[in-house]
């Protein structure tokens, strides 16, 4: 394998490959109400998120892309439409927005816009 065929892999953090939807339709998460992060996911001991409020849908978000390590969090606590939406106004760590972006050019696209 060249150099240019071997696959970039992203970081949320050290030693921590960014986990990435294959497809934006199928995170179907929660889009309203409180929803309460497990441990590892969110180790603060206030782990409840009202939807509602702005700033916390936004660091929920932020959170689950940081820190989840399979497909199913993301499935569990993310929705496609509200992540497209929000993505802008997201807070990442560089790996985890180009890890996301270059999956999913609309959300490279929603930034440029």
């Amino acid at each position: 394998m060249s150099a240019s065929a071997t696959p970039v892999v992203h970081l949320a953090r050290p030693h921590r490959p960014v986990v990435v939807a294959g497809t934006l339709g199928e995170l179907r998460g929660p889009r309203a109400g409180f929803v309460e992060l497990p441990l590892r996911l969110w180790w603060h001991p206030q782990r409840a998120f009202d939807l509602g409020r702005h700033t916390m849908l936004l660091w929920m978000y932020e959170n689950v892309l940081r820190e989840a390590i399979r497909v199913d969090e993301l499935r569990g606590y993310l929705d496609g439409a509200t992540l497209i939406r929000v993505w802008p106004e997201l807070n990442l760590p560089r790996g985890v927005r180009a890890a996301w972006e270059a999956r999913h050019p609309r959300l490279r696209n929603r930034v440029a816009a």
